[in-house]
């Protein structure tokens, strides 16, 4: 049977779009040489930075534009630059849209992005608490969604990685998971002891009376034998958002994995280690948890010291 064609990555989708685009640049908006090559500079970055996130161009939102230009910020870039980016991507994807080439414009409703060039959404310690302890344990989808939430915090990891994650990559008695990212790569990825009492109890209970779970690799097995999709995820995670009070506009895999990562930096975590746990091939990609870190203690100084 013939394997279904691989679906490219963003830097390969934008790669095989941008001459289009850049021509429509220069043919109906008259840029000149220099800041076209200036958007494509911008457009490959950004094209990189997806795939470095595990992202397709279908999955693309504000929060994602948001974290390119917090680290694009982090690396010194000028703000006249920043906007330029923002510019490209959006223009980008606009144009795409209208030649019918993408079935919709993912940074459509965007805001001015002077109005949200801002460091990564993230949760506090006690609003993911308060979301970890909203699924129904009591019930098997409870329990499921139970269990995915806790890997997601506790681990840090990708939506599409937690989906396609498969009962071998357990070694919750030795304290960790083994994770396949983006490009096959594997990671260990230490998993707390209480989160993974969790993921024992989902594995024991009713995954092992889901029917064809035995002979199902996955941990979280979905529909035809394949595992659940991210869209499953997606919802498991905005129907605990909501029943635990918060925005779930405000929620997403996303913002988990960004609070992962800012909590383990404020805890003096070694940047090198979250690096490692986080699966980022560069170490810049992660110093921008610094910088959130650092933005935090700033508005808790502002808010609490005297001679703030």
């Amino acid at each position: 049977m013939k394997a279904p064609p691989r679906e490219a990555s963003p830097s390969e989708f934008f790669l095989r779009h941008l001459p289009l685009y850049l021509d429509h640049l220069a043919v109906e908006k008259g840029l000149a040489e220099n800041s076209l090559e200036a958007y494509r500079r911008d457009l490959t970055a950004f094209g990189r930075h997806l795939d470095e996130e595990g992202l397709g161009v279908a999955d693309v939102g504000r929060e994602d534009l948001v974290r390119w230009l917090g680290l694009r910020r982090s690396e010194g870039a000028s703000p006249r630059s920043i906007a330029r980016g923002t510019s490209a991507v959006r223009g980008l994807f606009r144009f795409l849209f209208a030649e019918k080439r993408i079935p919709l414009d993912p940074t459509s409703g965007l805001e001015n992005p002077r109005r949200w060039m801002t460091l990564p959404k993230l949760l506090s310690r006690e609003d993911v608490e308060r979301l970890l302890e909203a699924p129904d344990v009591e019930t098997p989808k409870g329990l499921r969604d139970k269990a995915m939430l806790e890997l997601l915090y506790a681990c840090g990891v990708r939506v599409s990685e937690l989906a396609s994650l498969r009962l071998g990559s357990l070694h919750l008695a030795d304290g960790f998971v083994a994770v396949k990212g983006k490009g096959s790569k594997e990671r260990v990825v230490p998993v707390a002891d209480s989160s993974a009492r969790w993921v024992a109890r989902w594995v024991s209970g009713p995954r092992a009376k889901k029917r064809g779970a035995a002979s199902s690799p996955w941990l979280f097995p979905g529909a035809a034998g394949r595992h659940v999709t991210r869209q499953t995820v997606f919802l498991a995670l905005k129907a605990a958002a909501r029943k635990a009070g918060l925005d779930p506009e405000l929620v997403s895999p996303h913002v988990l994995r960004h609070s992962f990562a800012t909590h383990l930096v404020d805890g003096d975590a070694d940047l090198r280690a979250v690096q490692m746990m986080l699966g980022h091939a560069s170490i810049a990609t992660t110093e921008i948890y610094t910088h959130v870190s650092r933005a935090r203690a700033r508005k808790v100084y502002d808010r609490s010291h005297p001679r703030a």
